[in-house]
């Protein structure tokens, strides 16, 4: 089976000009009817083309008819043999300038494959894991996202109106704690920002369950839900 990954390594080598005539040609033509093939070569150039003009900015010639003026001198030249001369210089310096050319290429296709494979990697080790805070698989309540690297947590609210004089509170639940740990409120209108608490481990927040009580108007005034603990989830791998 053909996974997301080889397709994507695939449309990077047919951007990339890495394959040889006949798998161009085999990859062109399955691109015409695999969509998921072709919004990754699309994806490619996309980013080639970005990189490109970052390393050669276009320039404006300073006179119209420079290109013209060029071709004057070069057949002026070739008519004498200090022309000559002048025109094996050229032709060395064109070298030179294609060599360069070359190298700038094959610098940016490395940096290509570089940046394609950190995505991979991304993929691989996601850094962003989300909840789904429901009471079942029809009900979603809070949207809960977490940033490994940072612990900072975003919740969002999905369809949760809350009770008049109630609060919805979030909590961190472990078999390693005591007791619940409060997140914060959670409005049923606006996102809450928050962050994991810098003693917990990062295994004992990955494998916390996330709860929502319903508490007094301000919280619960015990440190431990006082009201029905009615959504909860565990997290998931977010898709990049």
């Amino acid at each position: 089976m053909t996974t997301e990954d080889d397709i994507d390594a695939l449309a990077a080598e047919y951007v990339l000009g890495t394959l040889n005539g006949a798998e161009r040609d085999s990859v062109a033509a399955r691109a015409q009817s695999d969509e998921v093939l072709a919004r990754a070569i699309a994806d490619w150039e996309g980013r080639l083309s970005q990189l490109a003009t970052a390393l050669y900015p276009e320039v404006e010639p300073e006179r119209a008819d420079l290109l013209s003026r060029v071709n004057e001198r070069i057949d002026k030249l070739d008519a004498n043999r200090s022309g000559n001369a002048q025109i094996v210089r050229l032709q060395r310096s064109a070298m030179r300038w294609r060599a360069g050319a070359i190298a700038m290429t094959a610098m940016a296709a490395s940096l290509a494959i570089v940046l394609g494979l950190r995505e991979v990697m991304w993929r691989q080790v996601p850094t962003t894991y989300v909840a789904v805070l429901q009471q079942d698989d029809m009900s979603p309540a809070f949207l809960l996202s977490i940033d490994t690297s940072t612990r900072n947590v975003i919740v969002r609210p999905v369809s949760a109106p809350a009770e008049r004089g109630k609060n919805f509170e979030l909590w961190l639940v472990h078999s390693s704690l005591k007791t619940p740990r409060s997140l914060g409120l959670l409005s049923d209108k606006v996102p809450m920002q928050t962050e994991i608490y810098s003693d917990l481990d990062k295994a004992t927040f990955m494998d916390a369950t996330y709860a929502v009580s319903v508490e007094p108007e301000g919280g619960s005034k015990t440190g431990a839900p006082t009201g029905p603990v009615i959504f909860a989830g565990k997290l998931i791998p977010a898709s990049s």
